[in-house]
Protein backbone atom coordinates (compact mmCIF):
# COMPACT_ATOMS: atom_id res chain seq x y z
CA UNK A 1 0.00 0.00 0.00
CA UNK A 2 1.92 3.08 -0.86
CA UNK A 3 1.72 6.02 1.57
CA UNK A 4 0.71 9.56 0.86
CA UNK A 5 3.05 12.47 1.41
CA UNK A 6 0.95 15.89 1.68
CA UNK A 7 2.55 19.37 1.38
CA UNK A 8 -0.51 21.43 1.26
CA UNK A 9 -2.28 20.93 -1.94
CA UNK A 10 0.18 19.32 -2.95
CA UNK A 11 -0.25 15.27 -3.45
CA UNK A 12 2.76 13.01 -3.35
CA UNK A 13 3.12 9.23 -3.13
CA UNK A 14 6.31 8.71 -1.20
CA UNK A 15 7.09 5.45 -4.13
CA UNK A 16 7.19 8.31 -6.87
CA UNK A 17 9.32 9.79 -4.11
CA UNK A 18 11.57 6.58 -3.39
CA UNK A 19 11.56 6.23 -7.32
CA UNK A 20 12.92 10.24 -8.70
CA UNK A 21 15.74 9.55 -5.78
CA UNK A 22 16.87 5.93 -7.02
CA UNK A 23 16.81 7.44 -10.35
CA UNK A 24 18.77 10.36 -9.67
CA UNK A 25 21.34 8.35 -7.75
CA UNK A 26 21.54 5.65 -11.07
CA UNK A 27 21.74 8.09 -13.77
CA UNK A 28 24.50 10.46 -11.42
CA UNK A 29 26.56 6.87 -11.72
CA UNK A 30 26.13 5.84 -15.38
CA UNK A 31 27.23 9.49 -15.97
CA UNK A 32 30.15 10.00 -13.81
CA UNK A 33 31.34 6.11 -15.16
CA UNK A 34 30.47 7.79 -18.52
CA UNK A 35 32.98 10.35 -18.00
CA UNK A 36 35.49 8.44 -16.55
CA UNK A 37 35.74 6.55 -20.03
CA UNK A 38 35.54 9.64 -22.03
CA UNK A 39 32.37 8.59 -23.32
CA UNK A 40 28.57 10.58 -23.44
CA UNK A 41 25.58 8.83 -23.04
CA UNK A 42 23.73 10.69 -25.54
CA UNK A 43 20.07 9.85 -26.27
CA UNK A 44 20.08 6.47 -24.13
CA UNK A 45 20.10 8.97 -21.00
CA UNK A 46 16.52 9.52 -21.61
CA UNK A 47 15.76 6.38 -24.04
CA UNK A 48 16.51 3.62 -21.41
CA UNK A 49 13.97 5.62 -18.38
CA UNK A 50 11.38 5.99 -21.08
CA UNK A 51 11.70 2.48 -22.15
CA UNK A 52 11.20 1.39 -18.53
CA UNK A 53 8.38 3.79 -18.41
CA UNK A 54 6.55 2.20 -21.50
CA UNK A 55 7.09 -1.49 -20.30
CA UNK A 56 5.77 -0.52 -16.81
CA UNK A 57 2.78 0.93 -18.46
CA UNK A 58 2.08 -1.67 -21.41
CA UNK A 59 2.49 -4.68 -18.82
CA UNK A 60 0.03 -3.57 -16.56
CA UNK A 61 -2.66 -2.65 -19.64
CA UNK A 62 -2.01 -6.14 -20.93
CA UNK A 63 -2.67 -7.43 -17.05
CA UNK A 64 -5.90 -5.34 -16.91
CA UNK A 65 -6.58 -5.47 -20.71
CA UNK A 66 -10.81 -6.34 -20.59
CA UNK A 67 -11.18 -3.35 -17.92
CA UNK A 68 -9.50 -1.12 -20.48
CA UNK A 69 -10.90 -2.47 -23.38
CA UNK A 70 -14.88 -2.68 -22.25
CA UNK A 71 -15.73 0.49 -23.77
CA UNK A 72 -14.14 3.30 -26.16
CA UNK A 73 -13.61 5.35 -23.03
CA UNK A 74 -11.91 2.65 -21.23
CA UNK A 75 -9.98 2.48 -24.50
CA UNK A 76 -8.85 5.94 -24.61
CA UNK A 77 -7.69 5.27 -20.90
CA UNK A 78 -4.43 2.92 -21.95
CA UNK A 79 -2.95 6.10 -22.23
CA UNK A 80 -4.05 8.38 -19.05
CA UNK A 81 -1.42 7.06 -16.76
CA UNK A 82 -2.80 9.79 -14.09
CA UNK A 83 -4.65 6.53 -13.40
CA UNK A 84 -1.03 5.35 -11.12
CA UNK A 85 -1.64 2.03 -13.05
CA UNK A 86 2.40 0.82 -13.54
CA UNK A 87 4.02 -3.05 -13.75
CA UNK A 88 6.87 -2.55 -12.38
CA UNK A 89 8.66 -5.61 -12.90
CA UNK A 90 7.49 -5.08 -16.27
CA UNK A 91 9.50 -1.63 -16.06
CA UNK A 92 12.37 -3.30 -15.00
CA UNK A 93 12.63 -6.03 -17.64
CA UNK A 94 12.49 -3.50 -20.31
CA UNK A 95 14.70 -1.06 -18.74
CA UNK A 96 17.15 -4.15 -18.50
CA UNK A 97 16.38 -5.46 -21.73
CA UNK A 98 17.58 -2.06 -23.31
CA UNK A 99 20.77 -1.98 -21.67
CA UNK A 100 21.69 -5.33 -22.31
CA UNK A 101 20.99 -5.31 -25.77
CA UNK A 102 23.08 -2.05 -26.39
CA UNK A 103 25.88 -4.41 -24.52
CA UNK A 104 25.24 -7.32 -27.06
CA UNK A 105 25.78 -4.64 -29.87
CA UNK A 106 29.05 -3.75 -27.93
CA UNK A 107 27.84 -0.13 -27.33
CA UNK A 108 30.34 1.84 -25.17
CA UNK A 109 27.33 3.60 -23.30
CA UNK A 110 26.38 -0.27 -22.21
CA UNK A 111 28.33 -0.96 -19.12
CA UNK A 112 28.34 2.68 -17.34
CA UNK A 113 24.14 2.12 -18.15
CA UNK A 114 24.38 -0.66 -16.51
CA UNK A 115 26.01 0.00 -13.45
CA UNK A 116 23.11 2.92 -13.41
CA UNK A 117 20.50 0.31 -13.67
CA UNK A 118 22.25 -1.69 -11.08
CA UNK A 119 22.13 1.05 -8.22
CA UNK A 120 19.10 2.39 -9.14
CA UNK A 121 17.24 -1.28 -8.58
CA UNK A 122 19.04 -1.96 -5.19
CA UNK A 123 17.97 1.48 -3.68
CA UNK A 124 14.60 1.24 -4.48
CA UNK A 125 14.04 -2.31 -3.85
CA UNK A 126 15.42 -1.94 -1.27
CA UNK A 127 13.84 1.37 -0.20
CA UNK A 128 10.66 -0.78 -0.17
CA UNK A 129 11.97 -3.91 1.52
CA UNK A 130 12.93 -1.09 4.39
CA UNK A 131 9.15 0.64 4.32
CA UNK A 132 7.52 -3.25 4.64
CA UNK A 133 9.89 -3.81 7.68
CA UNK A 134 9.07 -1.08 9.66
CA UNK A 135 5.28 -0.92 8.73
CA UNK A 136 3.25 -0.63 11.63
CA UNK A 137 0.32 -2.71 11.65
CA UNK A 138 -2.55 -1.96 9.09
CA UNK A 139 -5.05 0.20 9.47
CA UNK A 140 -8.82 -0.92 10.02
CA UNK A 141 -11.86 0.17 9.00
CA UNK A 142 -12.63 3.95 11.44
CA UNK A 143 -14.88 3.92 14.29
CA UNK A 144 -17.13 6.40 11.72
CA UNK A 145 -20.82 6.45 11.42
CA UNK A 146 -23.04 8.25 9.37
CA UNK A 147 -26.82 8.44 7.51
CA UNK A 148 -27.68 7.38 3.96
CA UNK A 149 -29.48 8.62 1.52
CA UNK A 150 -32.16 6.26 2.27
CA UNK A 151 -32.34 7.47 6.07
CA UNK A 152 -30.33 4.00 7.01
CA UNK A 153 -27.56 4.84 9.63
CA UNK A 154 -24.23 2.44 9.17
CA UNK A 155 -21.51 2.07 11.48
CA UNK A 156 -18.42 1.06 9.44
CA UNK A 157 -16.89 -1.24 11.79
CA UNK A 158 -20.00 -3.29 11.43
CA UNK A 159 -19.17 -4.16 7.84
CA UNK A 160 -15.98 -6.39 9.25
CA UNK A 161 -15.89 -9.20 7.65
CA UNK A 162 -16.99 -8.57 3.82
CA UNK A 163 -14.61 -6.51 1.46
CA UNK A 164 -15.31 -2.72 1.50
CA UNK A 165 -14.47 0.13 -1.13
CA UNK A 166 -15.23 3.88 0.80
CA UNK A 167 -14.80 6.44 -2.19
CA UNK A 168 -14.63 10.15 -0.35
CA UNK A 169 -15.92 12.84 -2.92
CA UNK A 170 -17.84 15.81 -3.57
CA UNK A 171 -19.81 17.06 -6.30
CA UNK A 172 -17.57 19.69 -7.42
CA UNK A 173 -15.37 17.73 -7.36
CA UNK A 174 -14.08 16.71 -11.85
CA UNK A 175 -12.40 13.45 -11.00
CA UNK A 176 -15.09 12.40 -8.68
CA UNK A 177 -17.41 12.95 -11.35
CA UNK A 178 -15.68 11.47 -14.22
CA UNK A 179 -14.89 7.96 -11.77
CA UNK A 180 -18.38 7.58 -10.80
CA UNK A 181 -19.16 5.21 -13.80
CA UNK A 182 -16.36 2.98 -13.23
CA UNK A 183 -16.96 2.23 -9.59
CA UNK A 184 -20.91 1.87 -10.64
CA UNK A 185 -19.80 -0.42 -13.38
CA UNK A 186 -17.31 -2.15 -10.36
CA UNK A 187 -20.17 -2.31 -7.81
CA UNK A 188 -22.57 -4.15 -10.40
CA UNK A 189 -19.88 -6.45 -11.19
CA UNK A 190 -18.41 -7.32 -7.78
CA UNK A 191 -21.76 -8.15 -5.49
CA UNK A 192 -19.31 -9.32 -3.00
CA UNK A 193 -18.02 -6.40 -2.45
CA UNK A 194 -19.40 -3.43 -0.50
CA UNK A 195 -19.17 0.09 -2.30
CA UNK A 196 -19.83 3.15 0.04
CA UNK A 197 -19.75 6.77 -1.58
CA UNK A 198 -18.73 8.82 1.82
CA UNK A 199 -19.33 12.71 1.02
CA UNK A 200 -17.24 15.57 2.56
CA UNK A 201 -18.18 18.85 3.32
CA UNK A 202 -21.68 19.32 1.54
CA UNK A 203 -25.21 19.77 2.58
CA UNK A 204 -28.00 16.95 1.90
CA UNK A 205 -30.07 18.35 -0.82
CA UNK A 206 -26.76 18.86 -3.23
CA UNK A 207 -25.72 15.40 -2.02
CA UNK A 208 -29.54 13.56 -2.65
CA UNK A 209 -29.64 15.75 -6.17
CA UNK A 210 -26.24 14.44 -7.50
CA UNK A 211 -26.55 11.03 -6.93
CA UNK A 212 -30.11 10.82 -8.66
CA UNK A 213 -28.65 12.38 -11.71
CA UNK A 214 -25.73 10.08 -11.75
CA UNK A 215 -27.45 7.06 -10.87
CA UNK A 216 -26.18 6.39 -7.40
CA UNK A 217 -27.72 3.53 -5.00
CA UNK A 218 -29.27 5.82 -2.22
CA UNK A 219 -27.93 3.39 0.64
CA UNK A 220 -24.19 3.30 -0.67
CA UNK A 221 -24.39 6.87 -0.09
CA UNK A 222 -23.18 8.67 2.99
CA UNK A 223 -23.05 12.00 4.28
CA UNK A 224 -20.96 13.81 6.00
CA UNK A 225 -21.35 17.83 6.54
CA UNK A 226 -18.43 18.31 8.45
CA UNK A 227 -15.90 15.77 6.56
CA UNK A 228 -15.08 14.10 9.57
CA UNK A 229 -13.69 11.07 7.83
CA UNK A 230 -11.49 12.66 5.95
CA UNK A 231 -9.86 13.97 8.90
CA UNK A 232 -9.94 10.82 10.65
CA UNK A 233 -7.84 9.14 7.96
CA UNK A 234 -5.54 12.10 7.28
CA UNK A 235 -6.79 12.22 3.73
CA UNK A 236 -8.44 15.37 2.26
CA UNK A 237 -7.35 15.39 -1.26
CA UNK A 238 -10.42 14.02 -3.42
CA UNK A 239 -11.09 12.25 -4.99
CA UNK A 240 -9.49 9.48 -2.25
CA UNK A 241 -10.85 5.41 -2.33
CA UNK A 242 -9.87 3.44 0.19
CA UNK A 243 -9.97 -0.67 0.13
CA UNK A 244 -10.15 -3.29 2.77
CA UNK A 245 -10.31 -6.74 2.99
CA UNK A 246 -12.86 -9.13 4.81
CA UNK A 247 -10.66 -8.75 7.81
CA UNK A 248 -11.68 -5.11 8.12
CA UNK A 249 -8.01 -4.34 7.18
CA UNK A 250 -6.69 -1.10 4.38
CA UNK A 251 -5.26 -3.33 1.87
CA UNK A 252 -4.75 -0.53 -0.79
CA UNK A 253 -5.62 3.52 -0.99
CA UNK A 254 -5.87 5.39 -4.50
CA UNK A 255 -5.48 9.14 -4.44
CA UNK A 256 -6.98 10.69 -7.61
CA UNK A 257 -9.06 9.24 -10.00
CA UNK A 258 -9.38 5.73 -10.63
CA UNK A 259 -9.69 3.70 -14.09
CA UNK A 260 -11.55 0.44 -15.04
CA UNK A 261 -8.04 -1.08 -14.77
CA UNK A 262 -6.16 0.59 -11.88
CA UNK A 263 -9.58 -0.24 -10.05
CA UNK A 264 -9.62 -3.85 -11.49
CA UNK A 265 -6.20 -4.41 -9.78
CA UNK A 266 -7.34 -2.73 -6.42
CA UNK A 267 -10.30 -5.08 -6.23
CA UNK A 268 -9.01 -7.96 -6.96
CA UNK A 269 -6.63 -8.10 -3.99
CA UNK A 270 -9.26 -7.43 -1.20
CA UNK A 271 -11.47 -10.27 -3.12
CA UNK A 272 -9.37 -12.66 -2.62
CA UNK A 273 -10.51 -15.17 -0.02
CA UNK A 274 -9.20 -14.21 3.55
CA UNK A 275 -7.00 -17.19 4.85
CA UNK A 276 -8.75 -19.18 8.03
CA UNK A 277 -7.05 -19.16 10.80
CA UNK A 278 -6.19 -22.57 12.26
CA UNK A 279 -6.66 -23.27 16.03
CA UNK A 280 -3.65 -23.69 17.95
Amino acid sequence: MDQILQLGPLVLPVSWLLLFIAWQAGSYLAERRARRLALTLGPHAWLLPLAGWAGARAGFVAAHWDGYTASAANGLAMLDIRDGGWCSWCGLLAAALYALTLAWRRHAAARPLLWGLGLFCALWLGAHAVARAVAGPPETLPAFSGVALDASSLQLPELTGTPVVINLWASWCPPCRREMPVLLQAQREHAQIRFLWINQGEAPEVVQRFAAQHGLPPGAVLLDTQSRLGRMLGRSSLPTTLFYDGRGQLAEVRTGEVSAGSLGQHLQRIAAPVPARTAP
